[in-house]
């Protein structure tokens, strides 16, 4: 296949959150293939539109905003090369590759998204097929994973794999960049860490669709304030301490929105239900299970296309209509709910209130948790024993901490390497004096004193029937 000799002047898209983004050849062929296609039709926040009705929005859209913050960072931090020179079809130096991969990883970082995204992901990690599997690699099944399988695994027509090798770049570089392993500190930092070009799209495009505000920060000051530096002979990215507040409004936005949007309740009920679901349509069958995507991704991109947010409702739906649901009431009741909106109800009591926690006291952290599993085992025993078959309790306790940094202690215990200033996740702050610091570090962030603080969610849902039998025997409250 030749190079897509398209005009520069419509190799661009309008994005509505910062207008024209100029695409390369390289970009503008994948974004044309089968594969990236597939991500319009993956809801960027699941089912939060159950809540939100503009939140309509795709993983297409966030990921070339992603790709266009990563864009930017270069540019800042002073690591972007002419842009004659980035819109060549092939790099012509080392400076040029570096600027396009860091791009191509921005643009392929959701390649691999599963159906309403996050949603039903871990149905698959938790079903865990190929991760347990005697001939596998032991590699969670995930959507890292997957994209990287596609960066890796696709050297036909119209596959990823055969178009970066077409314009010069290694799959396993982009890959790796894609897992958040490159060789490059700064690289990685660019796209995975506490302030990345992920998190910086996602905050203001949700916060865009759903009509709220909890995710804006000020864009422009802080992409002014990047900066490259050289610790022990390794380029890393810092921000310039007189964006130090600017930062810590950044890390707020995001806690916030994980807080009162992500976590809510609400929205949550219908998610965790999509994901119970989930796996049991991997149990029966009656789904695509990560092994059948990896044949499809290797042999038929028109089919793993299908694998988007209308194949999970149909298939949903369709064992619905068919009464496959129908020897298992619970998960009847739950396709019901997920199918027509029809509600759930979400558990309220003392165990199940939102608490703001100590990230090193291990201890009272634990005692808090187990005191929360204790209470779900309780209220699930006792409607396995006194319920109906129609009867069901989800819990949907954090699988990850909601918090604005990795405190200071954590980050010393979970270092790699001798020097923390080299550990990709951590904000570094440079200052004008030449003194580096972490942002937990710096005196007059705000952050360095809210560095501890995470924030403990737990949502427990079950049906109206589950729900009116606890009251009833005063096992809970009523709303």
């Amino acid at each position: 296949m030749e190079y897509m000799d398209v005009p520069t002047k419509i190799r661009r898209i309008f994005d509505p959150i910062y207008g024209f983004i100029r695409l390369t050849p390289v970009e503008w062929e994948i974004i044309h293939s089968t594969f990236y296609q597939r991500l319009r039709w993956i809801k960027q926040l699941g089912f939060s539109f159950y809540l939100f009705p503009g939140a309509e929005h795709s993983r297409f859209g966030h990921s070339i905003g992603v790709m266009y913050n990563a864009h930017k960072i270069l540019q800042s931090c002073g690591k972007a090369v002419a842009e004659g020179d980035l819109m060549e079809k092939k790099p012509a130096n080392k400076d040029v590759e570096f600027h396009q991969a860091i791009r191509l990883g921005a643009l392929m970082h959701d390649l691999g998204t599963f159906m309403f995204s996050h949603t039903t992901e871990m149905a698959y990690i938790k079903f865990a097929e190929t991760t347990n599997a005697k001939n596998g690699k032991g590699l969670a099944d995930d959507h890292e994973h997957l994209g990287s399988f596609i960066i890796k695994n696709t050297d036909f027509e119209g596959g990823v794999t055969n178009i970066l090798k077409k314009y010069g770049h290694d799959p396993q570089k982009i890959s790796d960049l894609v897992k958040g392993k490159s060789p490059s500190i700064l690289a990685n930092q660019i796209l995975h860490s506490e302030i990345d070009c992920d998190r910086m799209d996602y905050l203001l495009r949700d916060a865009h669709y759903t009509g709220l505000k909890y995710g804006t920060y000020d864009r422009y000051y802080l992409l002014h304030h990047f900066k490259k530096e050289v610790i022990s002979g390794k380029e890393i990215l810092t921000i310039k301490e007189n964006a130090v507040h600017c930062v810590s409004d950044f890390l707020s936005s995001r806690f916030n929105w994980y807080s009162q949007v992500i976590r809510s309740p609400r929205g949550a009920k219908y998610d965790a239900i999509a994901e119970k679901i989930c796996f049991y349509l991997l149990e029966k069958g009656e789904i695509l299970k990560y092994s059948d995507l990896l044949e499809i991704i290797a042999h038929s991109p028109e089919r793993f296309y299908q694998f988007n947010d209308s194949y999970f409702m149909s298939r949903v739906q369709e064992c619905y209509m068919k009464g496959k649901f129908d020897k298992s009431p619970a998960i009847k009741d739950m396709a019901s709910t997920l199918l027509f909106s029809r509600g759930a109800k979400t558990i309220k009591g003392q165990e199940f209130r939102q608490l703001l926690l100590n990230q090193d006291d291990f201890q009272k952290n634990y005692k808090i948790i187990k005191k929360v599993e204790n209470k779900v085992k309780e209220l699930t025993d006792f409607i396995l024993k006194k319920g109906e078959e129609k009867d069901w309790i989800i819990p949907d306790l954090p699988t990850k901490e909601i918090t604005f940094v990795k405190s200071y202690n954590k980050i010393v215990k979970d270092k790699i390497g001798p020097n923390l200033l080299l550990e990709r996740d951590p904000v570094k702050i440079s200052f004008d004096n030449g003194d580096i610091k972490l942002l937990a570090e710096v005196e007059n962030s705000i952050i360095s004193s809210l560095q501890k603080t995470n924030n403990f969610i737990p949502n427990v849902f079950c049906s109206y029937s589950a729900h009116e039998l606890l009251i009833k025997e005063g096992l809970i409250i009523e709303d």
